[in-house]
């Protein structure tokens, strides 16, 4: 099975590229549903969580209210590090299962990880593959202003958090400029899911002939 991360800046189209590989037939692995189940309450992660950052980031029903908890490590790099060096290990240890499984069952030839953050963890090593995803900056401020109904210097924050683009197109084997239209981020994909095909057919082939 073909191991591929698809990551890129908040805002930058991963949700639609991925939508877009799952109905052409592969596994989509989000890490963020993955760190929310992580996240949960009474769960050892969550326990570390409000221990650090204390009850003040919870709602009534104990779950972590994501908005408090998004202000603070948005704002304090400290802070977003000690989140990040806590989940990102479980999440990939989680992805690991998950990848043992299907390889397993056999039924899927591509394995896509969403996840804005692979490269910033230092997992790119990891992935047979990485897809990029790309899109013009007043795109990405205006796209995660109106997702998330947050003001412009939220949205500055939340975008200067992140390793900028320009520094994780070196890690990138696949790219896909989502600035423009919907048919033409769809039409970028389906030209990247015929190359990573390629990409499976070649690490296939290399096993079995090593073998």
């Amino acid at each position: 099975m073909l191991i591929v991360a698809l990551t890129g800046g908040i805002a930058s189209g991963k949700s639609v590229v991925a939508e877009v590989l799952e109905e052409l037939g592969c596994y989509i692995h989000h890490a963020d549903k993955i760190a929310h189940v992580l996240m949960e309450p009474e769960k050892p992660a969550w326990k570390k969580i409000v221990a650090h950052f204390g009850k003040k980031i919870l709602n009534e029903d104990k779950t972590i209210n994501r908005s408090r908890l998004g202000k603070i490590i948005f704002s304090d790099e400290k802070e977003r590090y000690f989140l990040n060096e806590l989940i990102h290990p479980l999440v990939i240890e989680k992805k690991k299962e998950v990848i043992s499984r299907l390889e397993k069952e056999g039924h899927y030839n591509i394995f896509i990880s969403e996840a804005a953050l692979t490269i910033e963890a230092g997992f790119a090593g990891f992935f047979d593959k990485i897809i990029m995803t790309y899109c013009k900056k007043e795109v990405q401020k205006k796209r995660l202003m109106e997702r998330d109904g947050i003001t412009q210097k939220q949205t500055m924050n939340i975008i200067k958090s992140q390793m900028q683009p320009q520094e994780k197109l070196k890690y990138a084997d696949h790219i896909i400029d989502t600035s423009s239209s919907l048919q033409s981020t769809v039409e970028q994909t389906e030209r990247v899911y015929r190359n990573l095909i390629i990409d499976y057919e070649m690490k296939d082939a290399t096993a079995k002939y090593e073998s």
